[in-house]
């Protein structure tokens, strides 16, 4: 009977264990699965930054001035392209 309760409490032990360490992997933090279907004006967009390589597909983030909203689009369309130009410029 004790060693039934030994079993029991040493695979409890490792399941809370595993979940621990699941919990503390490091990943990406912000991923895009879709992009915004439609073109945002240049003047809304205040910053950007590039999705981690780990995400599954690769996005430039646009973060709104009004409400700091994050917005992913591909970042091989022309328009984006120049709109990340012109914000690289502009921080120089």
């Amino acid at each position: 009977m004790k060693t039934t309760y030994i079993l029991l409490l040493c695979i409890l032990g490792a399941a809370l264990f595993s979940t621990a360490v699941c919990n503390s992997s490091t990943g990406p933090d912000d991923c895009c699965f879709k992009y915004y279907p439609r073109r945002i004006r240049k003047d809304l967009i205040k910053s950007y930054y590039m999705t981690d390589y780990r995400c599954p597909r690769a996005a430039a983030i646009f973060v709104t001035g009004d409400k700091g909203r994050h917005i992913c689009v591909d970042p091989s369309l022309s328009w984006v392209e120049g709109v990340m130009k012109s914000l690289d410029e502009k921080s120089f």
